[in-house]
Protein backbone atom coordinates (compact mmCIF):
# COMPACT_ATOMS: atom_id res chain seq x y z
CA UNK A 1 0.00 0.00 0.00
CA UNK A 2 1.29 3.31 -0.93
CA UNK A 3 -0.17 6.97 -0.97
CA UNK A 4 -0.06 10.16 -2.61
CA UNK A 5 -1.36 13.64 -1.98
CA UNK A 6 -3.13 15.91 -4.37
CA UNK A 7 -5.29 19.24 -3.56
CA UNK A 8 -8.53 17.77 -4.80
CA UNK A 9 -9.28 14.03 -5.32
CA UNK A 10 -12.27 13.26 -7.69
CA UNK A 11 -13.86 9.87 -7.25
CA UNK A 12 -15.85 9.36 -11.01
CA UNK A 13 -13.94 9.80 -13.80
CA UNK A 14 -17.44 11.45 -16.06
CA UNK A 15 -17.74 14.27 -17.26
CA UNK A 16 -18.95 15.79 -14.22
CA UNK A 17 -15.98 14.55 -12.37
CA UNK A 18 -13.48 15.37 -15.44
CA UNK A 19 -14.87 19.08 -14.84
CA UNK A 20 -14.08 19.25 -11.47
CA UNK A 21 -10.57 18.32 -12.11
CA UNK A 22 -9.98 20.52 -14.45
CA UNK A 23 -11.65 23.63 -13.15
CA UNK A 24 -9.36 22.90 -9.57
CA UNK A 25 -6.41 22.89 -11.77
CA UNK A 26 -7.13 25.84 -13.65
CA UNK A 27 -7.59 27.35 -9.93
CA UNK A 28 -3.98 26.31 -9.54
CA UNK A 29 -4.21 23.11 -7.56
CA UNK A 30 -3.37 19.20 -8.14
CA UNK A 31 -6.00 17.09 -8.54
CA UNK A 32 -6.61 13.43 -8.99
CA UNK A 33 -9.25 11.73 -10.36
CA UNK A 34 -10.33 8.04 -9.72
CA UNK A 35 -11.88 5.84 -12.25
CA UNK A 36 -12.75 2.26 -12.01
CA UNK A 37 -14.06 2.06 -15.44
CA UNK A 38 -13.74 3.99 -18.67
CA UNK A 39 -12.92 7.96 -18.15
CA UNK A 40 -15.32 9.27 -20.24
CA UNK A 41 -17.93 7.68 -17.93
CA UNK A 42 -21.67 6.74 -19.05
CA UNK A 43 -22.73 9.61 -21.17
CA UNK A 44 -19.85 8.94 -23.48
CA UNK A 45 -20.59 5.50 -23.98
CA UNK A 46 -23.62 4.50 -22.91
CA UNK A 47 -26.00 7.63 -22.68
CA UNK A 48 -25.73 11.17 -24.06
CA UNK A 49 -23.56 10.87 -27.09
CA UNK A 50 -24.46 7.50 -28.17
CA UNK A 51 -28.04 7.45 -27.94
CA UNK A 52 -28.27 10.85 -30.31
CA UNK A 53 -25.92 8.98 -32.81
CA UNK A 54 -28.95 5.78 -32.41
CA UNK A 55 -31.47 8.79 -33.15
CA UNK A 56 -30.24 11.09 -35.72
CA UNK A 57 -29.98 9.17 -39.04
CA UNK A 58 -33.96 8.28 -38.43
CA UNK A 59 -34.92 11.75 -37.79
CA UNK A 60 -32.89 13.43 -41.14
CA UNK A 61 -34.48 10.84 -42.94
CA UNK A 62 -37.84 11.69 -41.88
CA UNK A 63 -37.14 15.55 -42.15
CA UNK A 64 -36.15 14.54 -45.63
CA UNK A 65 -39.47 13.26 -46.42
CA UNK A 66 -41.48 15.87 -45.21
CA UNK A 67 -39.90 17.71 -48.11
CA UNK A 68 -41.28 16.90 -51.79
CA UNK A 69 -37.53 17.45 -53.32
CA UNK A 70 -35.54 15.67 -50.73
CA UNK A 71 -38.33 12.75 -50.51
CA UNK A 72 -38.20 11.91 -54.43
CA UNK A 73 -34.38 11.44 -53.82
CA UNK A 74 -34.45 8.73 -51.53
CA UNK A 75 -34.28 5.64 -52.97
CA UNK A 76 -33.69 3.05 -50.09
CA UNK A 77 -34.33 1.96 -46.21
CA UNK A 78 -32.38 3.24 -42.99
CA UNK A 79 -28.57 1.63 -42.64
CA UNK A 80 -29.20 0.12 -39.86
CA UNK A 81 -25.22 -1.46 -39.86
CA UNK A 82 -24.17 1.92 -40.95
CA UNK A 83 -26.38 3.56 -37.54
CA UNK A 84 -24.81 1.74 -35.58
CA UNK A 85 -21.20 2.41 -37.29
CA UNK A 86 -21.77 5.70 -36.50
CA UNK A 87 -22.95 4.72 -32.99
CA UNK A 88 -19.78 3.22 -32.35
CA UNK A 89 -17.39 5.65 -33.48
CA UNK A 90 -19.03 7.96 -31.10
CA UNK A 91 -18.52 5.95 -28.34
CA UNK A 92 -14.89 6.14 -29.48
CA UNK A 93 -15.35 1.56 -29.56
CA UNK A 94 -15.84 1.63 -26.10
CA UNK A 95 -12.11 2.69 -25.61
CA UNK A 96 -10.86 5.80 -22.98
CA UNK A 97 -7.67 6.46 -24.93
CA UNK A 98 -8.80 9.81 -26.21
CA UNK A 99 -10.04 10.77 -22.64
CA UNK A 100 -7.12 10.03 -20.79
CA UNK A 101 -4.98 11.71 -23.58
CA UNK A 102 -6.51 14.93 -22.60
CA UNK A 103 -6.48 13.86 -19.03
CA UNK A 104 -2.96 14.32 -19.31
CA UNK A 105 -3.25 17.12 -21.29
CA UNK A 106 -4.93 18.92 -18.48
CA UNK A 107 -2.54 17.98 -16.26
CA UNK A 108 -4.90 16.08 -14.16
CA UNK A 109 -3.83 12.33 -12.76
CA UNK A 110 -5.62 9.05 -13.06
CA UNK A 111 -5.62 6.76 -10.64
CA UNK A 112 -7.74 3.38 -12.14
CA UNK A 113 -9.59 1.55 -9.64
CA UNK A 114 -12.68 1.48 -7.22
CA UNK A 115 -11.78 4.43 -4.50
CA UNK A 116 -13.54 3.87 -1.17
CA UNK A 117 -13.70 6.81 1.55
CA UNK A 118 -11.47 6.04 4.30
CA UNK A 119 -11.91 9.43 6.27
CA UNK A 120 -11.56 13.05 6.15
CA UNK A 121 -10.23 13.64 3.00
CA UNK A 122 -8.66 9.77 2.55
CA UNK A 123 -9.61 7.67 -0.76
CA UNK A 124 -8.04 3.69 -0.82
CA UNK A 125 -7.90 3.17 -4.35
CA UNK A 126 -8.56 -0.75 -5.29
CA UNK A 127 -6.87 -1.66 -8.47
CA UNK A 128 -8.17 -5.03 -10.17
CA UNK A 129 -4.99 -6.69 -9.35
CA UNK A 130 -6.17 -6.41 -6.03
CA UNK A 131 -3.55 -3.45 -4.88
CA UNK A 132 -4.47 -0.82 -2.80
CA UNK A 133 -3.28 2.64 -3.40
CA UNK A 134 -4.13 5.85 -0.51
CA UNK A 135 -4.71 9.32 -1.58
CA UNK A 136 -4.64 12.49 0.53
CA UNK A 137 -6.60 15.46 -0.43
CA UNK A 138 -5.61 18.45 0.89
CA UNK A 139 -8.35 20.59 0.53
CA UNK A 140 -11.67 18.41 -0.70
CA UNK A 141 -12.47 15.07 -1.64
CA UNK A 142 -15.09 15.03 -4.67
CA UNK A 143 -17.64 12.53 -5.10
CA UNK A 144 -19.12 12.42 -8.68
CA UNK A 145 -20.24 8.70 -9.33
CA UNK A 146 -23.02 8.92 -11.14
CA UNK A 147 -26.30 6.45 -10.86
CA UNK A 148 -26.91 3.23 -12.37
CA UNK A 149 -30.06 1.69 -14.07
CA UNK A 150 -31.99 0.79 -11.49
CA UNK A 151 -33.96 -3.02 -11.63
CA UNK A 152 -37.40 -2.77 -10.24
CA UNK A 153 -38.41 -6.27 -7.91
CA UNK A 154 -40.53 -7.36 -10.18
CA UNK A 155 -40.85 -11.43 -10.27
CA UNK A 156 -38.64 -13.01 -12.24
CA UNK A 157 -36.79 -9.98 -14.44
CA UNK A 158 -33.35 -10.06 -13.14
CA UNK A 159 -32.74 -13.78 -13.30
CA UNK A 160 -34.27 -12.92 -17.04
CA UNK A 161 -31.16 -11.04 -17.60
CA UNK A 162 -33.23 -7.49 -19.16
CA UNK A 163 -31.15 -5.07 -20.95
CA UNK A 164 -30.47 -1.75 -19.29
CA UNK A 165 -29.89 1.39 -21.14
CA UNK A 166 -26.03 -0.01 -21.42
CA UNK A 167 -26.89 -2.97 -23.27
CA UNK A 168 -29.60 -1.10 -25.54
CA UNK A 169 -27.83 1.44 -26.49
CA UNK A 170 -24.44 -0.77 -27.41
CA UNK A 171 -26.24 -3.30 -28.63
CA UNK A 172 -24.61 -5.24 -31.78
CA UNK A 173 -27.56 -7.17 -33.21
CA UNK A 174 -30.85 -5.77 -33.31
CA UNK A 175 -33.90 -7.84 -31.73
CA UNK A 176 -37.30 -8.68 -33.96
CA UNK A 177 -39.40 -7.81 -30.66
CA UNK A 178 -38.38 -5.83 -27.67
CA UNK A 179 -40.08 -4.98 -24.54
CA UNK A 180 -39.66 -1.82 -22.66
CA UNK A 181 -40.41 -1.55 -18.89
CA UNK A 182 -40.62 2.34 -18.48
CA UNK A 183 -41.99 4.90 -19.93
CA UNK A 184 -39.95 7.93 -19.04
CA UNK A 185 -36.92 9.41 -21.38
CA UNK A 186 -34.69 6.60 -21.70
CA UNK A 187 -37.59 4.24 -22.61
CA UNK A 188 -39.34 6.53 -24.84
CA UNK A 189 -36.56 7.60 -26.73
CA UNK A 190 -34.90 3.74 -27.31
CA UNK A 191 -38.36 3.22 -28.29
CA UNK A 192 -38.36 5.67 -30.70
CA UNK A 193 -34.76 4.22 -31.80
CA UNK A 194 -35.45 1.01 -32.40
CA UNK A 195 -38.63 1.21 -33.99
CA UNK A 196 -37.36 2.98 -36.94
CA UNK A 197 -34.74 0.07 -36.67
CA UNK A 198 -37.82 -2.25 -37.53
CA UNK A 199 -37.70 -3.69 -34.28
CA UNK A 200 -41.88 -4.51 -33.15
CA UNK A 201 -41.68 -2.23 -30.01
CA UNK A 202 -44.13 -2.88 -27.28
CA UNK A 203 -43.57 -0.06 -24.27
CA UNK A 204 -45.12 -0.55 -21.00
CA UNK A 205 -45.73 2.48 -19.11
CA UNK A 206 -47.66 1.72 -15.65
CA UNK A 207 -46.94 5.94 -15.00
CA UNK A 208 -47.96 6.81 -18.32
CA UNK A 209 -45.75 8.45 -21.20
CA UNK A 210 -42.91 10.99 -20.24
CA UNK A 211 -45.09 11.70 -17.22
CA UNK A 212 -42.83 15.07 -16.04
CA UNK A 213 -43.50 16.86 -19.09
CA UNK A 214 -46.43 19.29 -20.38
CA UNK A 215 -49.50 16.61 -21.18
CA UNK A 216 -49.63 17.96 -24.64
CA UNK A 217 -46.08 17.12 -25.53
CA UNK A 218 -46.72 13.25 -24.37
CA UNK A 219 -50.11 13.09 -26.39
CA UNK A 220 -48.07 13.97 -29.06
CA UNK A 221 -45.18 11.74 -29.29
CA UNK A 222 -47.73 8.80 -27.89
CA UNK A 223 -49.05 9.70 -31.76
CA UNK A 224 -46.08 9.30 -33.06
CA UNK A 225 -45.01 6.43 -31.22
CA UNK A 226 -48.27 4.81 -32.31
CA UNK A 227 -48.00 5.59 -36.10
CA UNK A 228 -44.15 4.54 -36.12
CA UNK A 229 -45.36 1.12 -35.29
CA UNK A 230 -44.95 0.87 -31.30
CA UNK A 231 -47.75 -0.92 -28.85
CA UNK A 232 -48.08 1.66 -26.01
CA UNK A 233 -49.07 -0.23 -23.42
CA UNK A 234 -50.35 2.96 -21.30
CA UNK A 235 -51.27 1.83 -17.45
CA UNK A 236 -50.04 -1.69 -17.33
CA UNK A 237 -48.28 -3.21 -14.80
CA UNK A 238 -45.85 -6.15 -15.29
CA UNK A 239 -46.20 -8.85 -12.53
CA UNK A 240 -43.85 -11.58 -13.48
CA UNK A 241 -41.26 -11.77 -15.83
CA UNK A 242 -39.46 -15.27 -17.48
CA UNK A 243 -37.10 -16.45 -20.10
CA UNK A 244 -38.00 -19.27 -21.70
CA UNK A 245 -35.63 -22.23 -23.31
CA UNK A 246 -35.42 -20.72 -26.32
CA UNK A 247 -34.41 -17.17 -25.51
CA UNK A 248 -37.44 -15.55 -25.95
CA UNK A 249 -39.00 -13.25 -22.93
CA UNK A 250 -42.74 -12.91 -21.73
CA UNK A 251 -43.84 -10.32 -19.35
CA UNK A 252 -47.16 -10.97 -17.48
CA UNK A 253 -49.46 -8.18 -16.96
CA UNK A 254 -51.50 -7.31 -14.19
CA UNK A 255 -54.43 -7.18 -17.08
CA UNK A 256 -53.61 -10.96 -17.56
CA UNK A 257 -52.01 -9.96 -20.92
CA UNK A 258 -48.69 -11.37 -21.93
CA UNK A 259 -46.02 -9.62 -23.76
CA UNK A 260 -43.67 -11.70 -25.50
CA UNK A 261 -40.27 -10.62 -26.70
CA UNK A 262 -36.69 -11.03 -27.87
CA UNK A 263 -35.27 -8.67 -25.31
CA UNK A 264 -36.96 -6.70 -22.19
CA UNK A 265 -35.14 -3.41 -21.69
CA UNK A 266 -35.81 -2.27 -18.36
CA UNK A 267 -36.15 1.61 -18.13
CA UNK A 268 -37.63 2.63 -15.11
CA UNK A 269 -35.05 5.35 -13.67
CA UNK A 270 -31.91 5.34 -11.88
CA UNK A 271 -30.03 4.51 -8.38
CA UNK A 272 -27.20 6.48 -6.76
CA UNK A 273 -23.72 5.09 -6.92
CA UNK A 274 -23.29 5.56 -2.97
CA UNK A 275 -23.26 1.99 -1.92
CA UNK A 276 -19.91 1.02 -1.77
CA UNK A 277 -17.80 4.34 -1.59
CA UNK A 278 -17.35 4.13 2.12
CA UNK A 279 -19.57 6.86 2.98
CA UNK A 280 -20.03 5.11 6.41
CA UNK A 281 -16.71 6.70 7.28
CA UNK A 282 -17.71 9.85 7.38
CA UNK A 283 -21.16 9.18 9.44
CA UNK A 284 -23.69 9.15 6.57
CA UNK A 285 -25.67 6.48 5.48
CA UNK A 286 -24.60 4.44 1.92
CA UNK A 287 -26.55 4.12 -1.31
CA UNK A 288 -28.84 7.04 -1.01
CA UNK A 289 -28.42 10.54 -3.54
CA UNK A 290 -26.41 13.04 -1.32
CA UNK A 291 -27.87 16.50 -0.04
CA UNK A 292 -25.16 19.66 -0.87
CA UNK A 293 -25.42 23.08 -0.13
CA UNK A 294 -25.22 25.50 -2.75
CA UNK A 295 -22.30 25.14 -3.15
CA UNK A 296 -21.90 21.17 -3.84
CA UNK A 297 -20.84 20.42 -0.41
CA UNK A 298 -22.39 17.50 1.21
CA UNK A 299 -24.28 18.23 4.64
CA UNK A 300 -25.69 16.12 6.93
CA UNK A 301 -29.60 16.20 7.52
CA UNK A 302 -29.11 19.36 9.49
CA UNK A 303 -27.30 21.12 6.63
CA UNK A 304 -23.81 20.77 8.31
CA UNK A 305 -20.82 20.42 6.35
CA UNK A 306 -19.84 16.59 6.37
CA UNK A 307 -16.37 15.60 6.70
CA UNK A 308 -14.76 19.47 8.08
CA UNK A 309 -15.97 20.75 5.15
CA UNK A 310 -13.78 19.03 2.52
CA UNK A 311 -16.65 16.73 0.85
CA UNK A 312 -18.02 17.23 -1.83
CA UNK A 313 -20.57 15.88 -4.29
CA UNK A 314 -21.46 16.14 -7.97
CA UNK A 315 -23.65 15.61 -10.73
CA UNK A 316 -26.69 12.56 -10.48
CA UNK A 317 -25.35 11.77 -7.39
CA UNK A 318 -26.74 14.34 -5.46
CA UNK A 319 -29.86 13.69 -7.34
CA UNK A 320 -30.33 17.82 -8.31
CA UNK A 321 -31.00 17.31 -11.58
CA UNK A 322 -30.14 13.92 -13.44
CA UNK A 323 -28.27 15.51 -16.47
CA UNK A 324 -25.03 15.82 -17.81
CA UNK A 325 -25.26 19.50 -18.91
CA UNK A 326 -26.31 20.49 -14.95
CA UNK A 327 -24.21 17.50 -13.63
CA UNK A 328 -21.11 19.81 -15.57
CA UNK A 329 -22.68 23.11 -14.12
CA UNK A 330 -22.56 21.66 -10.44
CA UNK A 331 -18.70 21.01 -11.67
CA UNK A 332 -18.08 24.10 -13.22
CA UNK A 333 -18.70 25.75 -9.60
CA UNK A 334 -17.35 22.97 -7.17
CA UNK A 335 -13.98 22.93 -8.41
CA UNK A 336 -13.76 27.09 -8.45
CA UNK A 337 -14.95 27.10 -4.89
CA UNK A 338 -12.84 24.38 -3.94
CA UNK A 339 -9.96 26.79 -5.62
CA UNK A 340 -11.02 30.04 -4.13
CA UNK A 341 -11.64 28.49 -0.65
CA UNK A 342 -7.97 26.49 -0.74
CA UNK A 343 -6.40 29.72 -2.24
CA UNK A 344 -7.74 32.27 0.30
CA UNK A 345 -9.84 33.72 -2.07
CA UNK A 346 -13.41 35.55 -2.37
CA UNK A 347 -16.30 32.91 -2.21
CA UNK A 348 -19.65 33.72 -4.15
CA UNK A 349 -22.24 31.16 -3.16
CA UNK A 350 -25.09 33.13 -2.86
CA UNK A 351 -27.77 32.64 -5.79
CA UNK A 352 -27.07 32.96 -8.91
CA UNK A 353 -23.07 34.10 -7.61
CA UNK A 354 -20.03 32.00 -9.61
CA UNK A 355 -19.50 29.56 -6.73
CA UNK A 356 -23.51 27.94 -6.79
CA UNK A 357 -25.63 25.94 -8.64
CA UNK A 358 -28.67 27.79 -8.61
CA UNK A 359 -30.29 26.97 -11.82
CA UNK A 360 -30.84 23.65 -10.37
CA UNK A 361 -33.76 24.98 -8.84
CA UNK A 362 -35.63 26.88 -11.86
CA UNK A 363 -33.80 26.65 -15.28
CA UNK A 364 -32.89 23.49 -15.77
CA UNK A 365 -33.29 22.90 -19.65
CA UNK A 366 -33.83 19.29 -21.36
CA UNK A 367 -34.56 18.26 -24.47
CA UNK A 368 -36.27 14.21 -25.52
CA UNK A 369 -35.04 13.08 -28.35
CA UNK A 370 -38.14 11.20 -29.52
CA UNK A 371 -40.21 12.09 -32.48
CA UNK A 372 -40.84 14.57 -32.37
CA UNK A 373 -38.58 16.42 -29.47
CA UNK A 374 -39.30 17.98 -26.74
CA UNK A 375 -37.25 21.20 -25.61
CA UNK A 376 -38.24 22.85 -22.49
CA UNK A 377 -37.21 24.39 -19.35
CA UNK A 378 -38.42 25.75 -15.62
CA UNK A 379 -41.43 24.50 -14.70
CA UNK A 380 -44.24 22.47 -16.43
CA UNK A 381 -47.89 23.98 -15.18
CA UNK A 382 -48.23 20.77 -12.51
CA UNK A 383 -44.40 21.55 -10.97
CA UNK A 384 -45.27 25.49 -10.66
CA UNK A 385 -49.09 24.33 -9.03
CA UNK A 386 -47.21 22.62 -6.91
CA UNK A 387 -44.59 24.96 -5.98
CA UNK A 388 -47.54 28.22 -5.25
CA UNK A 389 -46.42 29.95 -8.19
CA UNK A 390 -49.39 31.78 -9.19
CA UNK A 391 -48.52 31.01 -12.83
CA UNK A 392 -50.95 31.52 -16.67
CA UNK A 393 -50.29 29.14 -19.34
CA UNK A 394 -49.86 30.88 -22.98
CA UNK A 395 -49.99 27.72 -25.98
CA UNK A 396 -49.83 28.90 -29.48
CA UNK A 397 -49.55 26.18 -32.61
CA UNK A 398 -45.98 26.00 -33.48
CA UNK A 399 -47.11 24.72 -37.22
CA UNK A 400 -48.52 28.10 -37.92
CA UNK A 401 -45.12 29.70 -37.27
CA UNK A 402 -44.10 30.67 -40.75
CA UNK A 403 -40.43 29.22 -40.05
CA UNK A 404 -41.79 25.75 -38.75
CA UNK A 405 -43.95 25.87 -42.27
CA UNK A 406 -41.00 26.19 -44.27
CA UNK A 407 -39.14 23.27 -41.93
CA UNK A 408 -41.17 20.65 -42.94
CA UNK A 409 -44.34 20.59 -45.02
CA UNK A 410 -47.04 19.95 -42.75
CA UNK A 411 -44.93 20.57 -39.33
CA UNK A 412 -47.16 19.63 -36.42
CA UNK A 413 -46.03 20.87 -32.91
CA UNK A 414 -47.01 23.30 -30.22
CA UNK A 415 -45.14 25.57 -27.67
CA UNK A 416 -46.03 27.12 -24.32
CA UNK A 417 -44.56 29.30 -21.92
CA UNK A 418 -45.63 30.26 -17.96
CA UNK A 419 -45.76 33.14 -17.02
CA UNK A 420 -45.04 34.51 -12.90
CA UNK A 421 -48.34 36.56 -12.88
CA UNK A 422 -46.48 37.85 -9.46
CA UNK A 423 -42.76 38.26 -11.44
CA UNK A 424 -43.80 39.37 -14.98
CA UNK A 425 -41.15 36.58 -16.02
CA UNK A 426 -41.07 33.12 -17.54
CA UNK A 427 -41.03 30.73 -15.21
CA UNK A 428 -41.28 27.60 -17.50
CA UNK A 429 -40.76 26.76 -21.73
CA UNK A 430 -42.03 23.52 -23.59
CA UNK A 431 -42.03 23.13 -27.07
CA UNK A 432 -42.88 19.35 -29.19
CA UNK A 433 -41.85 19.16 -32.81
CA UNK A 434 -39.82 18.37 -35.10
CA UNK A 435 -35.92 19.62 -34.58
CA UNK A 436 -37.20 21.80 -31.29
CA UNK A 437 -33.88 21.04 -29.65
CA UNK A 438 -32.00 24.01 -30.52
CA UNK A 439 -35.24 26.25 -29.63
CA UNK A 440 -34.76 25.43 -25.63
CA UNK A 441 -31.65 28.34 -24.79
CA UNK A 442 -33.08 30.96 -25.26
CA UNK A 443 -35.76 30.16 -22.84
CA UNK A 444 -32.78 29.32 -21.14
CA UNK A 445 -31.80 32.73 -20.88
CA UNK A 446 -35.08 34.43 -20.63
CA UNK A 447 -35.90 32.07 -17.07
CA UNK A 448 -32.24 32.29 -15.77
CA UNK A 449 -31.75 36.20 -16.67
CA UNK A 450 -35.44 36.94 -15.13
CA UNK A 451 -36.32 38.71 -18.30
CA UNK A 452 -39.28 40.53 -17.90
CA UNK A 453 -42.19 39.98 -20.53
CA UNK A 454 -42.02 43.68 -20.99
CA UNK A 455 -38.61 43.38 -22.20
CA UNK A 456 -39.21 40.27 -23.93
CA UNK A 457 -40.93 42.36 -26.68
CA UNK A 458 -37.80 43.99 -27.52
CA UNK A 459 -36.15 40.41 -28.55
CA UNK A 460 -36.65 40.76 -32.02
CA UNK A 461 -36.50 37.23 -33.94
CA UNK A 462 -35.15 36.93 -37.10
CA UNK A 463 -37.98 35.97 -40.10
CA UNK A 464 -38.48 33.32 -41.12
CA UNK A 465 -37.17 31.07 -38.51
CA UNK A 466 -39.13 28.95 -35.62
CA UNK A 467 -37.78 31.72 -32.94
CA UNK A 468 -40.54 33.82 -34.19
CA UNK A 469 -42.50 31.35 -31.95
CA UNK A 470 -41.64 34.18 -29.24
CA UNK A 471 -43.37 37.11 -30.61
CA UNK A 472 -46.78 34.73 -31.40
CA UNK A 473 -46.41 33.85 -27.67
CA UNK A 474 -46.11 37.41 -26.61
CA UNK A 475 -49.46 38.35 -29.04
CA UNK A 476 -50.87 35.64 -27.17
CA UNK A 477 -50.81 36.33 -24.12
CA UNK A 478 -51.48 39.80 -24.50
CA UNK A 479 -49.42 43.30 -22.87
CA UNK A 480 -50.54 46.31 -21.66
CA UNK A 481 -47.75 48.17 -23.55
CA UNK A 482 -48.26 46.61 -26.85
CA UNK A 483 -50.78 46.32 -29.47
CA UNK A 484 -51.35 42.98 -30.65
CA UNK A 485 -51.39 42.65 -34.26
CA UNK A 486 -54.21 40.82 -36.17
CA UNK A 487 -53.46 36.72 -37.08
CA UNK A 488 -52.47 36.72 -41.07
CA UNK A 489 -51.33 33.43 -43.27
CA UNK A 490 -47.97 32.56 -42.02
CA UNK A 491 -46.50 32.93 -45.56
CA UNK A 492 -47.37 36.60 -45.28
CA UNK A 493 -44.25 38.62 -44.01
CA UNK A 494 -45.29 40.42 -41.60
Amino acid sequence: MSGDVYDVVVIGGGPVGENVADRAVQGGLTAAIVEAELVGGECSYWACMPTKALLRDAAALRAARTLPGASAAITGRLDTTAVLGRRDRFAAHWHDDGQVSWLESAGIALVRGHGRILGERTVAVTRSDGTTTVLEARHAVVIATGTSASVPPIPGLAEAKPWTSREAVAAELIPERLAIIGGGVVGAELATAYSAFGTAVTLIARDGLLPRVEPFASEQVATALASDGVRLLIGAEPIGVSREDDGTVSVRLADGDTVRADEVLVATGRRPNTADIGLEAVGLAPGGFLTVDESLRVVDASGIPVAGGGLYATGDVNGRALLTHQGKYQARAAGDVIAARALGGEVDDAPWGRHAATADHVAVPQVVFTHPEIASVGHTLASATAAGLRVRQVEYDLGAVAGASLHADGYAGRVSMLIDEDAGTIAGFTAVGPDTAELVHAATVAITGEVPIERLWHAVPAYPTMSELWLRLLETAGSDTRTRTTPQLVTSDR
